[in-house]
Parts: structure tokens; C-alpha cells; sequence
């Protein structure tokens, strides 16, 4: 018989951060996971609640920078009775290596999971060197 995780709900985990706020408000830190094969790696981030268009993404000196805004869905016509999903912003950083060919980063928001293809370099993919006789 297998074991059986349980399904636990993971709230969002507010940032503890270092630097001053411009604005004012909650950032939270974006959930990821990072798949690797010889060819890209693949880094999902959940952004629950950010559209695209609320989305930036920058890449300077090899720091690539995600950040989205979380915006109520309240309508002027319409009273809260219920407010559990929070309102913020989220925000995270990564380090990218000589590895990644910066130029070619692609990004998708899919279902409030953002999936950016980082391609590797040609230098940084594996090869196979032929041998000859002689």
C-alpha cells in the first residue's frame, strides 16, 4: 500500500524585505519550480490573481526580476460579505548565469502559473565531439 500525502493549502508568504517601499501595500513571494533538461530550464511561478497585463518582467546585469500586482475584483456596484484572497503585489528575484542565452527568455501567464523558457547558450549544451582515425 502506497502512503498518501495530504493535501495541504499553502497561504501566500509575505516578503520580509530588506529595501524600502515606494508603494504602499503587501508584496508577497511567488511559489516556483524549476525544471532543467539539456536544452532550456523552465521556471513556473504561481502569481494567483495577476493578469497579464499586471505583469513585469526585467532583466538587467543578469538579474531577472519578477513582479505582478494583484488588484481586487470588487465591483462599485457590489458590497464585500467575504474577503479572504489578499491584495498585493508579488515580487521575486533570480540570478541568471552566463549559461541562459538572455535574448531568447520567453514568458506565459497561464491560469495565475506564469512559465518563462529560459534557453541555454549553445556553448552550455552538451555535445558529442567526434573521433577520427588517423
Amino acid at each position: 500500500m502506497t502512503d498518501l500525502k495530504e493535501l495541504q493549502v499553502k497561504n501566500k508568504q509575505e516578503v520580509a524585505s530588506p529595501a524600502e517601499q515606494t508603494r504602499p501595500g503587501i508584496i508577497f513571494t511567488p511559489e516556483v519550480d524549476i525544471f532543467e533538461d539539456e536544452r532550456q530550464i523552465t521556471l513556473l511561478a504561481d502569481m494567483p490573481g495577476v493578469a497579464p497585463e499586471d505583469i513585469t518582467i526585467d532583466l538587467n546585469d543578469s538579474v531577472l526580476s519578477l513582479t505582478g500586482e494583484v488588484k481586487p475584483f470588487k465591483d462599485d456596484n457590489e458590497k464585500n460579505v467575504i474577503v479572504e484572497f489578499e491584495i498585493g503585489r508579488y515580487a521575486r528575484q533570480f540570478t541568471l548565469s552566463e549559461a541562459i542565452d538572455q535574448s531568447k527568455i520567453e514568458a506565459k501567464l497561464d491560469d495565475g502559473v506564469l512559465r518563462l523558457t529560459l534557453p541555454k547558450a549553445e556553448k552550455a549544451m552538451p555535445r558529442q565531439i567526434a573521433v577520427t582515425a588517423g
